[in-house]
């Protein structure tokens, strides 16, 4: 990896890698200004270790450079975030979709009013969607897309000013001009979506033709686990991935490429992030995340107190079942009155006759029953949990504003949802199973520090 990077370009060159691992999609001005020229700087380099170390594949034309990835797991993790912060659903998604399909047919320049018209006029084709500008909620999530695209630079206000048309349509507009090469950088599909009858269909089935090219496919899966994953548990993966990931190779070659360098434990590695790589950290900040923390250690010392009520443990649901329900929350948005449904004896060569098979769908994997399945976990009951939270709040009250101390449940479901989104425990009913990361944080220690009238949690 990066062989023919020298030492003196090396930190240079790794701050490269790991830009472009958090921002596939990368303009004149998405992330900043001088992100693009940094990254043409180390093309050749880049596109050579990004496919041999990953799979992946670097796109560099006009003033875009684009990581198309490989997909193995479906995630939830890091959806799309508006300008004001607002997580994107289905409608935001369908409306970025549908604003791109107009842009890729438009010319250099259009109005922020003729492209809500011709995406209301697609998206009034599409069972439950629809496009009313009058309507607030629609209105929302339509200038959230283009919100969206104008950060990226595939939207460049040229005049006027969207803020007034986002109020009120009838009282402003904006003209912008068009950079197709962004638009056609962000979305280029290699298949008819409207062929396409499940999301699973999208993600890696690469078939490997020889030994070789076995052990090459499972060890690039490797690194792209242990750069995309927070953390990757032996246990969530085949045999072949994690002979990989106990390697002293693979360690290397992430260290070399990223400068990062990779824990490992008897249950897993992880990825120290010791440079901002990563979109969200754990622990970070604000009271979500402190609560968090405050939660984990709770957790964890609830599991290894000796002198309390034994923890009872579960088997972990399979990583083919999570998939699974993933899967099918988002096939339920398919557009079915619009789906192209293929010919009879139609086989499409890139996805398997039995979808059920496939390794990365946890297929095989050992259950409840088998002397090698995964280990059992200890489970926290959500009583557990929301007494936890209260003292919680009750103890560091200074820290947390008046929102939290009025809806504690809002706090305890959005912190469990930040320690399930780092695999630090599962949601399960009734309560959470504690997956192995939680240990690391069971000796924190936290303490209030006064700063003029506020406080903050260390």
């Amino acid at each position: 990896m990066a062989r023919d990077i020298t030492d003196l370009e090396l930190a240079d060159y790794q701050r490269v890698v790991r830009l472009v691992l958090r921002h596939p999609l990368i303009t004149a001005t998405w992330p900043d200004d001088r992100a693009l020229r940094r990254v043409r700087r180390f093309g050749a380099a880049l596109r050579q270790d990004l496919t041999e170390a990953f799979g992946y594949r670097l796109e560099m034309n006009g003033s875009t450079a684009r990581l198309v990835r490989t997909r193995d797991l479906l995630d939830a993790t890091a959806p799309a975030v508006s300008r004001t912060g607002r997580t994107f659903d289905r409608q935001r998604y369908a409306y970025l979709a549908l604003c791109l399909a107009v842009l890729g047919r438009a010319g250099v320049q259009i109005t922020l009013g003729e492209l809500a018209e011709s995406v209301a006029s697609d998206a009034s084709r599409i069972t439950g969607l629809g496009l009313d500008p009058d309507r607030g909620g629609d209105r929302r999530a339509f200038v959230d897309a283009v919100g969206w695209l104008e950060e990226r630079g595939a939207l460049r206000v040229a005049d006027g000013s969207s803020a007034a048309w986002a109020t009120d349509p009838g009282s402003g507009e904006a003209l912008y001009d068009v950079a197709r090469d962004v638009v056609f950088a962000l979305y280029r599909p290699t298949r008819v979506l409207q062929a396409v009858e499940s999301v699973s269909v999208l993600l890696d089935r690469s078939m490997a033709s020889s030994g070789n090219a076995e052990r090459r496919a499972a060890a690039q899966a490797a690194r792209r686990a242990v750069v995309e994953r927070p953390v990757v548990y032996f246990v969530d993966v085949e045999d072949p991935v994690a002979n990989h990931l106990r390697g002293s190779a693979l360690a290397e070659d992430v260290q070399r490429l990223t400068g990062l360098r990779l824990e490992r434990r008897a249950e897993g590695v992880l990825l120290v992030d010791t440079a901002h790589f990563s979109v969200e950290r754990f622990p970070g900040t604000g009271s979500v995340a402190q609560a968090a923390v405050l939660l984990v250690v709770e957790i964890s010392d609830r599991v290894s107190d000796p002198d309390g009520r034994r923890v009872k443990r579960m088997t972990p649901p399979e990583p083919r079942e999570r998939q699974e329900r993933l899967t099918a929350a988002i096939d339920a948005g398919l557009p079915t009155a619009t789906q192209v449904v293929p010919d009879a004896g139609y086989r499409d060569p890139a996805v398997d006759d039995d979808p059920s098979s496939d390794p990365r769908y946890g297929a095989g994997a050992a259950g409840e029953g088998d002397d090698d399945g995964p280990t059992r976990l200890p489970f926290i009951a959500e009583s557990f949990l929301r007494t936890a939270v209260g003292e919680i709040l009750q103890r560091y009250a200074s820290t947390f504003g008046a929102q939290w101390h009025a809806d504690p449940d809002r706090l305890r479901v959005e912190a469990v949802d930040l320690l399930e989104r780092f695999d630090a425990v599962t949601r399960v009913p009734g309560g959470v199973l504690v997956r192995p990361l939680a240990g690391r944080y069971r000796n924190t220690v936290a303490a209030v520090k006064k700063r003029g009238a506020a406080s903050t949690l260390f």
